[in-house]
Parts: C-alpha cells; sequence; structure tokens
C-alpha cells in the first residue's frame, strides 16, 4: 500500500483526500491543516492522524508520498522538505510562486527517482486530451492562430479579507485562474518563445488583478493569445475554451466537446466536410469514483499509476510547471512594461518627472463656475 499523508485540507485537500482515501492502492494516513475545527472533522470521521506541523507528520508517519494543497506561497519550501525525506509529491498548481522558487525545488529534485507532479487537471480532461491526440495527426494541418480562454464569476466584489486578494499568498486572476488557461496551451503548443501586449487590470478587486490578457509568440510562426476573466458574472461556472485554427480546418472545444471543420472528410475519425461534434460522453472512459469531474480522479489515479511503475513519463511533471510559471511572470513583466508605456503615451506625469501644471486663476474661475451651473 502506498502511504499518503496530506498538507492542505482546504476545498482541493478534501477533494483530493476523498478520491485517493478509496483508491484500492492507498491507505490515507495523515492530514495536516491549520484549522482546528478541520483537524477535529478529519480525526473524528476519517481515522487518520492529524497534525498542525507538516514536518512533526513527516517525522512520526511512515508516508511514502504527500499530497499538498496549501497557499502557493507555502509551496516551495514544503516540497523541498518533503524531497528531501524522499517522498513522491502531489502539489495543487502553481508550481510555486516565483520562477527561482520552482526552478530551486527542481534542482532538489535533481536525479531522485522521485514522482512528481502539478495539478493541471485540464492535461487530464478527455476533450483536451483528443484536441492533442488530433493536434498531433495535423488533422487540420499546419496550426496558424489559437486562443485560450478562462471566464468565471468567481469575483464579483471586493474582499480583501480572503486570500484571493492576498497576492502574495496565490491569489488574483493571475495564479488562480489563468495559470490553468495558460498550461494548457503548454500542453497543447508547448512554451511560447515570447509575449507581447499584456495587460493584468482590476475590475471588483482593489489589491490584486481580475482580469489577464496576453499574446503569445513562437518563432516556427505560430501565435495565439489567452483571455482569462474570474470576475464575469454571466457564468455560472468556470470555462475553459479554446480555438484553434489550421491550414486544413479549425477545433473549438471546451471541457464537454469539440466541434472541428474540415475541409476534406477524415475516414480514420469519421469526420465530414464541414462542421463535426464531438461530445465527451462519446469517447470519454468512466472512472473509479466521480469528484467534480472525471479529470480529478484521473490526474490523481496517473499520480498513483507513476509511483507504482505503470506510467513512465509523467506528463504533469514539476518541469512543465516550471514552464507555466515562467510565462506567468513573463506576462507579469510584460504587463507592467506596457502600463508604462500606456502612462508615457498619455504624458503621464510622474512617468515624465514634470512637476504638475500650475492652474491660472482664470482656468480655477472658470471651472468653478462650469461646476456652480451644472
Amino acid at each position: 500500500m502506498i502511504k499518503a499523508g496530506f498538507i492542505g485540507f482546504g476545498r482541493m485537500g478534501m477533494t483530493h483526500f476523498s478520491i485517493l482515501n478509496i483508491h484500492p492502492s492507498v491507505q490515507a494516513v495523515a492530514v495536516c491543516d491549520q484549522s482546528a475545527t478541520m483537524l477535529k472533522i478529519a480525526k473524528k470521521y476519517l481515522n487518520v492522524q492529524t497534525y498542525t506541523d507538516y514536518e512533526k507528520m513527516l517525522d512520526e508517519c511512515q508516508l511514502d508520498c504527500v499530497i499538498i494543497s496549501t497557499p502557493g506561497d507555502s509551496h516551495a519550501e514544503i516540497m523541498k522538505v518533503c524531497l528531501q525525506r524522499g517522498l513522491h509529491i502531489f502539489v495543487e498548481k502553481p508550481l510555486a510562486m516565483t520562477v527561482l522558487d520552482g526552478q530551486s525545488v527542481i534542482a532538489e529534485l535533481g536525479a531522485r527517482p522521485l514522482v512528481n507532479q502539478v495539478g493541471y487537471v485540464n492535461r487530464f480532461n478527455e476533450v483536451f486530451m483528443e484536441i492533442k491526440q488530433l493536434l498531433a495527426r495535423d488533422l487540420i494541418g499546419n496550426v496558424v492562430n489559437f486562443s485560450s480562454e478562462m471566464y468565471g464569476a468567481t469575483v464579483l466584489k471586493d474582499s480583501k479579507s480572503g486570500w484571493r486578494s492576498n497576492k502574495k499568498a496565490g491569489g488574483g486572476c493571475m495564479f488562480e485562474f489563468a495559470s490553468h488557461c495558460i498550461d494548457l496551451v503548454v500542453y497543447l503548443f508547448d512554451k511560447p518563445d515570447s509575449v507581447a501586449g499584456s495587460v493584468l487590470q482590476s475590475i471588483y478587486s482593489s489589491e490584486v488583478e481580475d482580469l489577464v490578457s496576453s499574446t503569445f509568440i513562437y518563432k516556427k510562426g505560430l501565435s495565439g493569445s489567452i483571455s482569462v476573466n474570474w470576475s464575469d458574472e454571466t457564468f455560472r461556472k468556470p470555462v475553459n475554451i479554446i480555438k484553434i485554427f489550421g491550414t486544413h480546418g479549425k477545433i473549438i472545444a471546451d471541457k464537454h466537446s469539440f466541434k472541428i471543420y474540415l475541409k476534406k472528410s477524415d475516414n480514420l475519425n469519421g469526420f465530414d466536410p464541414g462542421w463535426n461534434t464531438r461530445y465527451i460522453t462519446d469517447f470519454a472512459r468512466s472512472v473509479r469514483f466521480y469528484v467534480r469531474g472525471n479529470e480529478f480522479t484521473r490526474q490523481l489515479d496517473y499520480f498513483v499509476d507513476c509511483i507504482e511503475g505503470r506510467v513512465s513519463d509523467n506528463v504533469a511533471c514539476f518541469s512543465e510547471g516550471l514552464k507555466t510559471d515562467i510565462l506567468m511572470e513573463e506576462i507579469t513583466k510584460d504587463a507592467a512594461m506596457q502600463a508604462g508605456r500606456a502612462i508615457m503615451a498619455s504624458g503621464g506625469v510622474a512617468a515624465l518627472g514634470r512637476t504638475p501644471e500650475r492652474k491660472s486663476f482664470w482656468k480655477k474661475l472658470f471651472r468653478s463656475k462650469e461646476k456652480k451651473y451644472a
């Protein structure tokens, strides 16, 4: 049996626990969290040891793997400690809060034969897995352009008290939403060579961004864009949409279905000229336990398969997660540069280093009359 410990027992921690707790090859041994209430419930109903200190849990429990579902700012520290103890790791996204931290984790991993996986669940959604296979077969020819979008109604008012408003802890649309959108691009097309025209925009939040957009450029001639908004109340649940244009056709997909337009028929896959629609129920394989979506179980079963040697190369390993971390950092830097250019172009006083224009008596008088008779 693979003995598992869970560090972080919030929504995602509980999701991962519920999936692995009934896996025939896994024994859930211990849970670590800062919430006394959650630990009390876990101890009473789940038959596990509970801890508030993860290092104490690692000292006292003979574990084979850990599932880390803590805020992003703690990931690097916890992972390095777990790697030093020879534990397989599944960590929720992002890999780390900075590229430097992510690189230090991978350096710590080194040549250790340990399974390492980041929780980018879109890589295990069967629609997106099918799209990757269609692209590998060049079904729509040479891919020229794409768009990767994600929308949801997660933040509809400013909230300074929750973790989502704390950038250092992994809050903000970039880490929470855009990371999934960006990783889907990396999964399907690999990391772009550069980013341009990036924007981080606040809608309701005062401390973090609510909207992320950017253009991805590849030296091989491919270009694409991402558009992410977690403050769109027209979406009841988070939605991922990918649109791909190729020389022989076009694909539009979300988590539940895809449409493919082909100039010519494809008898091998049963596609006719023009538009063809396929739903996930047409080709999905059932999973042993359903929580939130088949992909959540599939990614953890894949993690276990890697530990038991049935899979040799993890498609969601730390090095893949680092590519997304690098892109998020590049987008953030590019957005800051774009914002600076916008200030300069508008003649911003602060950017140009000029002193504010002194208003004459007549200008002040004119404006005061405007207000009086408005």
